[in-house]
């Protein structure tokens, strides 16, 4: 995974939080014992004192050195026996003083094995979702917030209500969360206007994004706009930040783009929504894309390249019922 400079440092902030949060309880626990077990006190000050001497005993190169260091060790296990005993006597966890770490593997620190740990890409997930997370900034897109009530009861010509069958599409949406992976499918949420592909969308992101997993968001119309600026912009900063946004959309754990069709289609924009899909498709990335387009009106508007990953590539997911927005201002009237 290729790693963003300034997305990676405000990943590395929030794992300084992270670790000065539990330096903080930490300081907090000794204070407590401490007030309330002196003894306890005295022996991790002599704990300390024996750091130093160990280190002083260590480079003394004396000849009785081992026989020294072998004094000093049997104390220290002697002491800690004892904070034990203590601790456990006064109803506290025999691991109550122990440092804290949220990754025990890493110490807090983002590194590890030579490598960055998991727990900084995580941190560094979330800061890349917050980034271009745009659909998620009204902060009410979750599945328990999913109404069902703005979809019609009654049965269609098909014999079943739109409530009843966005049933079955919120509960695939649900479980598609629950399960997410870089082995889920990619979707393709169709339907018309306010029927709530861009909410749901924003539903799975979030669980994604809490499961640790970068998800980036952009309508059809910014996310092409970004690749011909990388191209064809005049300005350093403007191409720089571009190029910048296309590599995140590209490499992304899970990219969702919305409104496809609402851009103007050109032999540009065709030709980078070819790359961002192919492109991820051959790095195995998964893709979510809302459109308000029939597949007839997909196929008029796009290369036959795009519509053969399209159909082979993508799982069809149709929403129905009436324009949830209407629906709001009907109710509130």
């Amino acid at each position: 995974m290729s790693y963003d400079g300034k997305l990676l440092a405000k990943a590395r902030e929030q794992l300084e939080g992270i670790r000065a949060a539990n330096q903080a309880e930490h300081a907090r626990r000794q204070n407590l014992i401490h007030s309330r077990i002196p003894e306890i006190a005295r022996i991790d000050e002599r704990l300390r004192l024996q750091m130093s001497s160990l280190m002083g005993v260590a480079i003394s190169h004396e000849p009785d050195m081992q026989e020294k260091l072998a004094a000093l060790e049997k104390e220290n296990l002697e002491l800690q026996g004892r904070r034990a005993e203590l601790l456990a006597e006064n109803g506290y966890p025999i691991d109550y003083l122990d440092e804290i770490y949220s990754c025990q593997k890493c110490r807090d620190t983002g590194y590890a094995d030579g490598g960055i740990c998991s727990c900084l890409t995580v941190q560094y997930n979330r800061a890349l979702t917050r980034e271009l997370g745009v659909l998620l900034k009204n902060g009410d897109e979750s599945f328990e917030s999913f109404d069902l009530t703005y979809y019609d009861d009654a049965p269609d010509s098909t014999g079943e209500s739109p409530r009843d069958y966005m049933r079955q599409v919120f509960e695939t949406c649900r479980e598609y969360a629950d399960r997410f992976s870089l082995s889920s499918p990619n979707l393709l949420f169709q339907g018309g206007t306010g029927l709530g592909k861009t909410f749901l969308s924003a539903c799975i992101a979030r669980v994604a994004a809490d499961g640790g997993f970068s998800v980036c968001y952009d309508t059809a119309s910014s996310a092409l706009d970004a690749f011909e600026s990388r191209k064809f912009s005049r300005d350093p900063e403007t191409a720089e930040a571009s190029s910048v946004k296309c590599e995140r959309m590209l490499s992304c754990d899970l990219m969702i783009l919305d409104d496809l069709g609402t851009e103007m289609v050109t032999q540009m924009s065709v030709s980078a929504l070819y790359t961002l899909i192919n492109t991820r498709l051959n790095d195995r990335k998964v893709t979510i894309i809302s459109t308000n387009l029939t597949d007839s009106e997909l196929a008029k508007k796009y290369s036959p390249q795009i519509i053969s990953r399209l159909d082979g590539e993508y799982f069809r997911l149709p929403f129905a019922g009436r324009d949830i927005r209407i629906i709001k201002k009907e109710r509130e009237g």
